[in-house]
C-alpha cells in the first residue's frame, strides 16, 4: 500500500504531530488485545486531525479450523497535506512525499498524480513520489485542493494498489489587511445627547482566515474625533462621549476608525474609514429680541393696513424648533396698529389699523412678545421659551387735505324753481395747524350739464336753471375742496340733490289703445274701462275724476260713469251701430287730478265699430265696401276672371311690341354688320379725327343692291329703288350716295319727318369706298368731278373754292395731255 509521509521544510507543528501519532500507534500496539483467530498489525502516523482513514485489505484466503488468520502489514494512509500561501522562495515548495510499501527501491514502481492542480500546481516525481508545489498559492482563491495518487508497474502501467485520495490545504497567513466596505459613513446625533448615546456601528471585513490564528480577529480604536466620541473595540458601534454637546457651537465632526487584524497586537495589519457625525438640532434655544426697545414713526397720512415698521427675535435653532409666534401683549396703541408674520422673513410686522391723527395724539407704545409653539419638554427646565420687546410708535405731522364737515350731503330742490335758487351748503376746513382757507369747486365730470353752481368761498350750491324732476329726479355730484397754499391736496365729498315734485304734468289715458264694439252691441252695457296716469310724483291720496268733454256731453251713443276709483266705464246708449254708416266714433274725455295747483286735460277716446257673430266675438273691424245683399253667382265670378285674363294677354303684347320697337334700326341680311353708323349732330373733327367710323360702311352690299329697310318702324309695303338713282357699287361719290338716301327717305312713308345727315371724318386703309381726305385726293390721280361742292350750299363754299376750279384744271391738263 501506498503510505503519505510529510516532508514539508519548516513545518515543525506537522512534524510534532506525526511524532505524536506514531507514540500513540507504539502504544496501542504494546498493550493492544489480542484474539484467538484474528491478529492485527498496524503501522502509520496520525495526525492532528485523522480526517478519512482508508485501510487497503487483502484477501483473507481460510484455513483449517483452528487455523490463524494473518493480514499482510498495512500502513496508516495520510489524506491532508499543508502547504503555506504565497510562498515566494526560489524552488517549489515540498508538499509531502508519496511511497507504497511494494516499493523495493528498485524503480519499478511509477506514481501518478491527478486531480485539481495536478501537472500546473502540482508536480510529482514519478519514482520517488516527492509532490511540489510549482506555483504561489493564495487561499483567499481556494482554501484546498483534491488530488489522488497511485503507484502502477512501471513497465506495464498496471495497478500496484488501489487509487488513493488526499487533500492539500493551503495555509493562511495574515497578507489581507481589514477593509470598510460601506465606508465613508455619515451619521447624525441629536444635540445635547447623554455620553454613551449610540451613533452609529461600522464593521470592517478581514480576507484572512477567521478559523486559523488572529488573522481576521479584529480590533476597533478611534484615531480622530476625541474626546467627543469613542468606539466600542470589538463590535465597532460609535458613541458619545462629551455631554451638552451644542449644534449652535459646532455642528459636524470628522470622526476617524481604525480596525487592526492580529487582536490588534504588533505586527498585525490595520485599514481605516471616516465618519462625519452631524449633530441636529434640538429646541434647546429660547427666543431672543436684539433691542429691548424698537423706535417706530408713522406719517399721519398713511391709510389703514400700511406697514409701520418690523422687527425680529432671534432664535438660533432650526426649523420648527427655531419658529417663533408675536402677539401684542400691551400698550395705549393697541387699538390703533395690529401685529401680523412675514411668512417668508419671519418678522413682526407692524401695521397700522387704523388713521392716527397728529393732532390729536403724537406718539403710542406697544409691547411685543415673540414665543416658540414647540418646546421639547426635555430642555423646559431651560426656558421660558420667550421674551418681549417695547415699540415706541411717534406720529409725525403731514399736510392734509380738507375735510368735509359731513362724508356726505342730501339737499332737495323744488322742480320749476328758478335760476339761482339755493340748494345747500357743504363745509370743509384745514385740520392742519396752518389752517389754510380753502376753495371750492364741482368737478364738470360730475355735472355734465350744468345743472348746479358752487361758491368757491362759502360752499353755497345754487341752481343754473329750472330742473325738471319728471327728466331726473336725482342729482348726485361731487364737491371738490382745496386748501389755498401748501400742497394743494384737495378732498371730495358727494353730493346728491333730490328734485321736490312739483304738479305740473297733467293726468292723461294710461292706455291709447282704440276700443272695439260690436254692431250688434245692446244699450246699457260698459264697452270699456278707462284708466289715467300723472307723470308726476304718485302720492298716497292722489285720485283721477272723469268726464265727458263739454262738447259731447249730451251725446245720443255713450255716456261715462265716474267709478270714484280713478277709472272711469264707458257706457252705450243706443243700439243699431253700422259700420257703413260709422265705423269709428272719437268720445273726448276730460282727466281731473287733485293736485296742488289741480290739473285736467282732454283726451279722445276712439272706438271702433266691428263685425261680430251671435256669441259678440269679433270678426273685423276694417271698413269694407259695399256690396249688393245677394252677392254674386258662379256667372259674375267667371266673367270677372276672364277679364282679368284678358287684360293680361293685353299687357303682355304690349310689352313685346315695346321691346320690338326698341331693336337696331338697320337690320341686314345675313348679318353682314361691319361698322355701325352714328349718328351726330355736331361737325367731325376731319382728318385729325381718328375715333371716327371707316366709310366703308356705305359700301355695305345691301345698301348697294338699294334695299336698306329701317329697325324703327317695321314698314308694311317697300317701294323699288329707281334703278338711275342708283349709285355704282365701287363709287366713293358722296354726292350721289346722300341722293339716293334722300330719295329713298321721300318715297318711304314710314319714315319719320325730317331728315338726317351723317357726318363720317374717319379714314379708312384699304377700303372699298376709299378716302374722303381732301389732301389725299390732292396727291392722288383721282378723276372726280367736285363742282358739285357748289351746290352744297354755304357751309361747302370754302370746300368748294379749295377743290373745285383745282380739279377743273387739273382735268384740263390730263384732257391736254390725253390728247
Amino acid at each position: 500500500m501506498v503510505a503519505v509521509k510529510l516532508q514539508g521544510l519548516g513545518m515543525i507543528r506537522a512534524f510534532l504531530l506525526l511524532l505524536l501519532l506514531g507514540m500513540s500507534a507504539l502504544c496501542s500496539g504494546a498493550t493492544g488485545t489480542r484474539r484467538a483467530n484474528t491478529s492485527l498489525d498496524q503501522r502509520g502516523h496520525r495526525h492532528k486531525h485523522p480526517g478519512h482513514l482508508s485501510l487497503h485489505r487483502h484477501r483473507q484466503h481460510s484455513g483449517k479450523e483452528g487455523q490463524v488468520l494473518h493480514r499482510s502489514k498495512r500502513g496508516w494512509v495520510w489524506n491532508q497535506f499543508f502547504v503555506i500561501e504565497e510562498y515566494t522562495g526560489p524552488d517549489p515548495v515540498l508538499v509531502g512525499r508519496l511511497h507504497s510499501d511494494v516499493d523495493l527501491g528498485d524503480g519499478n514502481i511509477k506514481y501518478i498524480l491527478s486531480g485539481e492542480g495536478a501537472g500546473t500546481i502540482f508536480v510529482i516525481d514519478d519514482k520517488t513520489g516527492n509532490i511540489h508545489a510549482t506555483k504561489t498559492l493564495d487561499r483567499e482563491e481556494q482554501a484546498q485542493y483534491t488530488l489522488t495518487a497511485q503507484a502502477v508497474a512501471r513497465d506495464t502501467n498496471k495497478p500496484l494498489e488501489p487509487p488513493s485520495e488526499f487533500i492539500v490545504k493551503v495555509q493562511d497567513i495574515n497578507d489581507n489587511p481589514p477593509e470598510f466596505l460601506h465606508g465613508p459613513y455619515y451619521a447624525r446625533v441629536p444635540e445635547m445627547s447623554n455620553v454613551g448615546t449610540s451613533v452609529m456601528q461600522v464593521t470592517a471585513t478581514d480576507a484572512d482566515d477567521p478559523t486559523y490564528g488572529n488573522s481576521a480577529r479584529l480590533v476597533y480604536s478611534i484615531l480622530q474625533g476625541q474626546p467627543y466620541f469613542s468606539v466600542e473595540p470589538q463590535t465597532g458601534i460609535i458613541r458619545t462621549a462629551l455631554p451638552n454637546m451644542d449644534r449652535e457651537a459646532r455642528q459636524e465632526y470628522d470622526v476617524v476608525i481604525q480596525a487592526k487584524d492580529m487582536g490588534g497586537h504588533m505586527g498585525g495589519l490595520s485599514g481605516t474609514t471616516e465618519v462625519k457625525i452631524t449633530l441636529t438640532d434640538v429646541n434647546d434655544n429660547p427666543p431672543k429680541f436684539p433691542q429691548s426697545v424698537y423706535p417706530m414713526s408713522v406719517s399721519e397720512d398713511k391709510v389703514p393696513g400700511e406697514e409701520v415698521g418690523r422687527l425680529k427675535a432671534k432664535d438660533p435653532d432650526l426649523g420648527d424648533n427655531g419658529l417663533v409666534n408675536y402677539r401684542l401683549v400691551d400698550g395705549d396703541g393697541m387699538g390703533m396698529f395690529e401685529l401680523s408674520t412675514d411668512s417668508e422673513t419671519r418678522e413682526a410686522v407692524i401695521k397700522l389699523k387704523k388713521p392716527v391723527d397728529f393732532e390729536t395724539k403724537r406718539s403710542y407704545t406697544l409691547k411685543v412678545e415673540g414665543s416658540n409653539p414647540h418646546v421639547d419638554p426635555q430642555f423646559l427646565a431651560w426656558g421660558p421659551y420667550k421674551d418681549e420687546a417695547t415699540i415706541k410708535i411717534s406720529v409725525e405731522d403731514a399736510d392734509e387735505p380738507p375735510v368735509f364737515v359731513a362724508p356726505s350731503y342730501t339737499f332737495e330742490v323744488e322742480e320749476n324753481a328758478p335760476q339761482g335758487t339755493l340748494v345747500g351748503r357743504v363745509h370743509a376746513k384745514d385740520t392742519d395747524v396752518a389752517n389754510n382757507p380753502v376753495r371750492y369747486m364741482i368737478p364738470r365730470y360730475t355735472d355734465v350739464e350744468q345743472f348746479f353752481s358752487i361758491n368757491s368761498e362759502d360752499g353755497m350750491i345754487t341752481t343754473t336753471r329750472p330742473l325738471d324732476r319728471e327728466a331726473l329726479a336725482w342729482h348726485n355730484i361731487s364737491v371738490s375742496a382745496t386748501e389755498i397754499g401748501g400742497h394743494h391736496q384737495d378732498t371730495k365729498v358727494r353730493v346728491n340733490i333730490r328734485v321736490k315734485d312739483v304738479n305740473d304734468n297733467p293726468p292723461e289715458f294710461a292706455s291709447n289703445n282704440e276700443v272695439l264694439m260690436c254692431e250688434s252691441v245692446a244699450p246699457g252695457k260698459v264697452i270699456e274701462t278707462v284708466s289715467a296716469v300723472d307723470k308726476d310724483e304718485r302720492t298716497h291720496r292722489q285720485h283721477f275724476t272723469f268726464s265727458l268733454a263739454p262738447e259731447v256731453a249730451h251725446n245720443h251713443n255713450f255716456s261715462l260713469k265716474d267709478n270714484r276709483d280713478s277709472t272711469a266705464s264707458i257706457y252705450v246708449l243706443r243700439k243699431g251701430f253700422s259700420r257703413l254708416t260709422q265705423d269709428v266714433f272719437y268720445l273726448p274725455v276730460e282727466i281731473n287730478d287733485n293736485g296742488f295747483p289741480a290739473l285736467s286735460s282732454t283726451n279722445t277716446l276712439t272706438i271702433r265699430v266691428c263685425s261680430c257673430d251671435s256669441k259678440d266675438t269679433i270678426l273685423s273691424c276694417n271698413v269694407e265696401p259695399y256690396v249688393l245683399p245677394a252677392g254674386l253667382s258662379t256667372g259674375a265670378l267667371i266673367a270677372i276672371l276672364a277679364c282679368i285674363v284678358i287684360l293680361l294677354v293685353i299687357v303682355v303684347l304690349f310689352v313685346a311690341l315695346r321691346r320690338q320697337k326698341k331693336e337696331p334700326l338697320i337690320v341686314f341680311e345675313e348679318e353682314d354688320i361691319r361698322e355701325n353708323i352714328i349718328t351726330y349732330d355736331d361737325e367731325g373733327g376731319g382728318e385729325e379725327d381718328t375715333e371716327a367710323f371707316d366709310i366703308a360702311t356705305l359700301q355695305n352690299p345691301d345698301g348697294a343692291n338699294g334695299f336698306l329697310p329701317r329697325k324703327d318702324i317695321k314698314p308694311e309695303l317697300q317701294y323699288p329703288i329707281r334703278p338711275g338713282d342708283r349709285p355704282a357699287a365701287n363709287s366713293v361719290d358722296v354726292d350721289d350716295f346722300i341722293k339716293t338716301r334722300i330719295a329713298e327717305a321721300d318715297s318711304d312713308p314710314t319714315a319719320p319727318p325730317y331728315d338726317s345727315i351723317q357726318i363720317y371724318g374717319y379714314e379708312g386703309r384699304g377700303s372699298l369706298a376709299g378716302s374722303l381726305s381732301s389732301l389725299e385726293s390732292v396727291t392722288t390721280e383721282s378723276d372726280l368731278d367736285y363742282d358739285y361742292l357748289q351746290s352744297w350750299g354755304p357751309r361747302f363754299k370754302k370746300l368748294a373754292d379749295l377743290y373745285g376750279t383745282k380739279d377743273c384744271c387739273v382735268n384740263d391738263v390730263d384732257d391736254g395731255e390725253d390728247s
